[in-house]
C-alpha cells in the first residue's frame, strides 16, 4: 500500500478508479471540478478503462448514469450545489429502477446568495430522493467509502443508489496523506459487479423504468423503502469486512466518541466531527463528562442506535450546517423525530454556513450550552445560531 499527500477531490477519483468503474458522466461545477478532471487523467493514462461522457449539464449526468447502470455495468459522476439541485429530477428515477449509482457530492451552499463554500443545504433536500447517503470527515474515509459504497449498494438487499459527501474545500481542496489502495485489494473487496434484475440489452430485450398505474405503484414504494431499512445491516458487514481486510474501521451508520458515561453528547456531520473530537479530549482532561457522535449515514438513518444513545445521557446537541427555514437544522429535526417519546434536553446549533469557520471555540461553547441543560433538565433556547452577527447567542 502506497501513501500519497492528496486532496479530497483525488480519493473520491481515485476510489472510482479501483472499483473498476465502466462508466463516468463528466459536468464541472466548483468545488467538484477536479474529480472528473483526476478521472480523465486515468483514463488517459491507461490506468482506467471506462466509457468516459461529457455531458451537456448535471441533469444529463444523471440521467447518463442511470441508462449506464440500467444497461448492467458500474457507473460513478459527481457533483455539488446547483448542479445536484439540478439532477434531482432523475435521482428518484435511479432509486425507482434500483439502480446501485455511486455519486461524490462536494458540499456547497445552495443559492442564493451565490456561494462556493460549504452548507449541507445542497444534499439535505435530497433525503427523500431514494439514495443513501454518507458523510465524511478526513480523505482517507472519502476513497475507502467509495469502495464500500459500491459494495453495499450493490447488495443483492439493497440494490439503490448512494451517494458520498464531503465538505466543500475543507476536504475537497485540502491535502492530507492517504493509503492508496492497490487494484488486486480493491478486487477482492469490491466484486465484478452482477445486475440484480432486468438489463437493457438488444439481445434480450426488456422495458425497464415504464410508466405504472396505481395498482403497482405502492408495492413500487414500499420495496424501495424495505431496501433502505435492508441496508441497515448491510452496511454493518461492509463496514466490518473493510475494517478486516484493510484495518480501518470508520464506524457504521455511527461513529461515536466517549458516549458511555457522558452526561451530554454533541452529535455532528461531515468535518465539524473532526474539531469536536478535540474538543471532547480537552473537557475530558478538566473532568467534563461530554461525548460525540459522528452521523456518518444520513440515510438510513441509524434511528435505532440514536434512541439507545438518548436513553443514557443528560442532553443532546445536533450540529446541523443547514437550516430547515423556520423549523430549525435537518439533523435535528431527524434526530427529534428518532427519539420521539424519551425525555431529555435536545438543542440545536447551527452554523458553518457558507463555509464560515467552525472553531474550536464554538464547539466548546455548544458543549458549555449541554452542560447546563444537563445539569437543569431545562431548554432555553431550541434552536441556537453560533457566530452568528446580530444574533444573540
Amino acid at each position: 500500500m502506497v501513501s500519497k499527500i492528496c486532496t479530497g477531490n483525488y480519493s473520491a477519483a481515485y476510489g472510482s478508479m479501483r472499483s473498476r468503474v465502466r462508466t463516468v458522466a463528466a459536468y464541472p461545477i466548483t468545488p467538484q471540478t477536479f474529480i472528473v478532471e483526476h478521472i480523465s487523467e486515468f483514463v488517459n493514462n491507461g490506468e482506467m478503462d471506462c466509457e468516459y461522457i461529457e455531458v451537456e449539464s448535471e441533469h444529463s449526468a444523471m440521467s447518463a448514469c442511470v441508462s449506464a447502470s440500467a444497461s448492467g455495468v458500474r457507473t460513478f459522476t459527481a457533483t455539488s450545489s446547483q448542479g445536484l439541485a439540478l439532477m434531482h429530477e432523475i435521482l428518484p428515477i435511479a432509486s425507482g429502477m434500483r439502480l446501485p449509482v455511486v455519486m461524490a457530492v462536494v458540499n456547497r451552499a445552495i443559492a442564493s446568495p451565490i456561494n462556493i463554500w460549504v452548507e449541507h443545504n445542497d444534499i439535505m433536500p435530497e433525503r427523500d430522493s431514494g439514495w443513501m447517503q454518507v458523510f465524511c470527515d478526513n480523505n482517507q474515509e472519502v476513497l475507502d467509502m467509495v469502495l464500500q459504497a459500491y459494495r453495499i449498494a450493490e447488495d443483492r438487499r439493497v440494490s439503490l443508489p448512494m451517494t458520498v459527501c464531503l465538505d466543500a474545500f475543507i476536504l475537497s481542496h485540502t491535502v492530507e496523506p492517504v493509503d492508496l489502495i492497490e487494484q488486486a485489494d480493491a478486487d477482492r473487496f469490491v466484486p465484478r459487479y452482477k445486475p440484480t434484475g432486468p438489463i437493457l440489452d438488444p439481445d434480450d430485450v426488456n422495458a425497464v423504468g415504464v410508466f405504472t398505474p396505481p395498482d403497482y405503484v405502492m408495492e413500487c414504494r414500499w420495496q424501495t423503502d424495505k431496501a433502505m431499512r435492508s441496508a441497515v445491516e448491510v452496511i454493518g458487514e461492509v463496514n466490518a469486512a473493510f475494517a478486516k481486510q484493510f484495518g480501518r474501521d470508520h464506524g457504521g451508520l455511527i461513529d461515536p466518541y466517549m458516549v458511555d458515561d457522558a452526561d451530554a453528547v454533541l452529535i455532528t456531520m461531515g468535518t465539524a466531527s473532526s474539531t469536536a473530537h478535540e474538543v471532547v479530549d480537552d473537557m475530558r482532561a478538566e473532568g467534563k463528562k461530554v461525548g460525540l457522535v459522528k452521523l456518518r449515514f444520513w440515510r438510513p438513518y441509524p434511528m435505532t442506535e440514536m434512541r439507545a444513545i438518548a436513553e443514557k445521557v443528560k442532553a443532546v446537541g445536533v450540529f446541523d450546517r443547514a437550516v430547515s427555514f423556520g423549523v430549525g437544522g435537518p439533523s435535528f429535526i431527524e434526530f427529534k423525530s428518532a427519539v420521539f417519546g424519551i425525555d431529555l434536553p435536545v438543542l440545536n446549533f447551527i452554523g458553518g454556513l457558507g463555509g464560515r469557520d467552525v472553531s474550536l471555540a464554538d464547539i466548546r461553547y455548544m458543549y458549555d450550552k449541554l452542560l447546563d441543560a444537563a445539569k437543569t433538565g431545562e431548554v432555553r433556547r431550541d434552536v441556537t445560531w453560533v457566530g452568528t452577527r446580530g444574533v444573540s447567542q
